[in-house]
Parts: C-alpha cells; structure tokens; sequence
C-alpha cells in the first residue's frame, strides 16, 4: 500500500485534508437554492463510501508494503473493525448537525464554532493516546483557535437580527457537531496499527479503516438523516420519493460534495503515521479557516456585519493561522 515517508509530505497531505475538509460544504451552499440538506446529505453519503472503496482497491492495494484491502480485512479482528465503523456513526451524528448547521448559519460560522471546537477537543484526545510533538507548542496553537472561535461567534451574534435564521439554534447546533465530531477520529485511529510500514495482526490499515468508517457513516445514515428528514432542524419535512425527484446534476453535487471530504479524510489517515494522529488531525482541522474564507468572502455571509466589528473577522484569520502554525511546528522542535 501506498505509505508517506517524511513530515514534509505528511504536512502536505494534512494540507490537503484542511482544504478539502474546509471546501465540500461549497456543494451544499451550490445545491441549496433548489435541494434540501437532508436531500443532498445521502448523496453525499455515498460520495464518501464512493472514494473510500476506490483509494481501498488502488493506493491501499499497490506497492510492498502493507497489506492488500481485502487480505487486511480478512485477518482483522472485531474490535478493530467495530472501532472503525463506530468512528463513523460519531462522525456522521456530528456532520449531520454541522450540515444543518451551515444551512442555518452559514459556512463562516458553523465551521469556525463546530470544526474549532472539534479541533481542540481532537488534537486533546489524540494526543493523550499518542502523544507526539511538543506539548506546549501544540496546545498553545490550540489556546489561539479558542479564541479564534470566541472571535466568530461574536461577529455572527453582531449581525443585524433580519439577516440572520435563529442565530442561537446554529450556534448550538454548531457547538454540539463540534464536541461529537472530536471524538470520531479517535477510534479510527484505534483500529489501525501504529506504524504503517509493520502491519498488525488483527488490526487494520489506514485504506481497510477508513472504509468501514465510511460504512458506519453510510449504515448509521439510515437513522439519523430520516429522523431529520421527518423531523427537520429547519422547513418542512422531506420524503425518500423527494430525494428520486432530483436531477443528475443535483445528485452529482451531493457525491462530488463526499468524494471531495474523503479525499480529506484519507489524506488525513495516511498522514497520521508520519505525523501522529493529533497533528494530522489538528491541521486537518484548520479547514475552519478555509471554510470561513469561502463563507466570508465568496458567499458574502457576513457582508451585513456593521464595519465596526470588521476586526473581529480578521483578528480570526490571524489567530487561526497562528495557531495552526503552532501545531505545525510542534513536531519541528
């Protein structure tokens, strides 16, 4: 299988990750004026079981090192498979609230809240259970996206009230994504065997993981997307024979949407070994800034605000790229 050699790589695969991660919710924004989240959201389901099957019988079968996709799954054990798949149920709880989230919200809030808040609880977990990289450093980037976090959710709650759909409800759901989703990433990584060039018995490796996270998202999305379908955060309730109305370009959205996180997701894995899951994982997460520079300036989502309070916006661009500059050199010292 296909395995990173040197930091310098795994940073930009993580770089990779932070783009793509900050980047898929541009389908949704696209997709909204005529499909419902809870519409585009199965598409994007499947986008993400899509890509996962296609880098497993690829990148996660070539080469000598490692093992093939489906030899490594058949000499897992359950708890291994079992921890992946429950990483994406975690996952895809937390995403499905994100998603409503940015539909209520918008991308410049919802991401910076939820996918801030997810970093800082992530980069936490993860670095208890391996920790590498200089603990000081590491959580000093994580203090300035703290603040980075408190800085937009100011500016969003500044907003002039008709411009904006309950501003509370996305904040909470923003909040609540954020706690759930820095947990998921978690009992990936505990399914997979530490050094990818030495493969485990019994454990799985980064391609065979996150497929069956990928499964999880897929088999959980059955019960969380119809409850919000009959139930929805916002608008009415929506129908599986809505969801057959859409046109191929609609549906087309929804899986790029997917196919564009899994990229993320993968890249993220792969870089764990070279990196260490709490600074993959953390710069991954600097998606927040992406995401709120397409929300800012690209979807105008803050174009409301009074000028003011402009500074709030920049000074969390600055802190988030301190921050994530932080977590970078870490592992450099």
């Amino acid at each position: 299988m296909f395995i990173i050699e040197t930091y310098t790589t795994a940073v930009l695969f993580s770089a990779i990750t932070m783009i793509c991660w900050g980047s898929w919710a541009n389908t949704q924004k696209l997709a909204s004026s005529s499909w419902r989240f809870e519409l585009f959201y199965w598409d994007y389901v499947i986008g993400i079981v899509l890509l996962s099957l296609i880098f497993a019988f690829t990148l996660g079968s070539s080469g000598a090192q490692g093992r093939s996709f489906i030899a490594d799954l058949q000499q897992a054990d359950l708890s291994s498979l079992s921890s992946a798949f429950w990483g994406g149920i975690v996952f895809n709880a937390a995403n499905i609230l994100l998603g409503a989230a940015i539909s209520i919200s918008g991308m410049a809030v919802a991401f910076p809240v939820g996918i801030g808040l997810a970093l800082v609880i992530g980069v936490a977990v993860n670095y208890a259970q391996n920790p590498i990289g200089d603990v000081g450093l590491l959580f000093g980037g994580v203090a300035l996206v703290i603040l980075a976090i408190l800085l937009n959710a100011s500016a969003y709650r500044s907003l002039p009230k008709d411009q904006t759909k309950s501003p509370t409800k996305g904040l909470i759901l923003s909040i609540v994504a954020g706690i759930l989703m820095g947990f998921f990433y978690k009992y990936v990584a505990d399914a997979m065997f530490l050094d990818f060039t030495q493969p485990l018995p019994g454990k799985l490796s980064p391609y065979s993981a996150v497929v069956l996270f990928s499964l999880g998202i897929f088999g959980s999305n059955f019960l969380f997307n119809t409850l919000l379908m009959r139930r929805p955060f916002v608008g009415t309730p929506v129908s599986y024979s809505d969801y057959f109305q859409g046109s191929f370009k609609t549906h087309l959205t929804g899986i790029l949407g997917g196919i564009i996180w899994c990229v993320g997701m993968a890249f993220s894995i792969i870089a764990s070994d070279m990196a260490g899951p709490a600074i993959s994982y953390g710069l991954g997460q600097g998606a927040t800034m992406v995401a709120a520079f397409w929300g800012v300036y690209v979807w105008k989502e803050f174009k409301a605000l009074p000028a003011s309070k402009h500074i709030l916006l920049k000074m969390m661009f600055i802190l988030f790229l301190l921050g994530i500059g932080l977590i970078v050199y870490s592992k450099l010292v």
